[in-house]
């Protein structure tokens, strides 16, 4: 592969990147975690690998299930969105995802396919 065939591989790759702001919430709907990332499905593979840590927010209250997410074409534009949603009070965050997913109907094998998942999908 030439050089500018490379570089056009790296160009063409970050023009089709997708980024996604994301709710996830635990099996009793109680506890939310807003994040923001570039691989939705490994994402959330990690926080299922990651439930029931106390290293993380997440994992110390279970948060796995997908109720919600946005895509964005530009990172920056995804970092924004998850900060506005973060400063979000419960009620706010609430009535966004019934807007989308009224019933909170867990999204993660819509997304993965296989849940849970089999083997840990790394994002690296």
């Amino acid at each position: 592969m030439h050089l500018w065939d490379k570089k056009l591989f790296i160009n063409m790759h970050k023009i089709h990147r997708q980024y996604y702001i994301y709710i996830v919430t635990n099996f009793n709907k109680t506890t939310l975690y807003t994040g923001v990332t570039n691989n939705l499905s490994a994402r959330l593979s990690e926080h299922w690998q990651n439930r029931h840590s106390y290293k993380t927010f997440a994992g110390r209250y279970s948060c796995y299930n997908l109720v919600y997410f946005e895509t964005f074409k530009y990172v920056n534009d995804a970092i924004a969105r998850e900060k506005q949603i973060k400063k979000f009070n419960r009620k706010k965050k609430n009535q966004l995802i019934h807007n989308q997913n009224p019933d909170w109907t867990f999204l993660n094998e819509k997304i993965c396919g296989n849940w849970p998942p089999i083997e840990l999908i790394k994002r690296f």
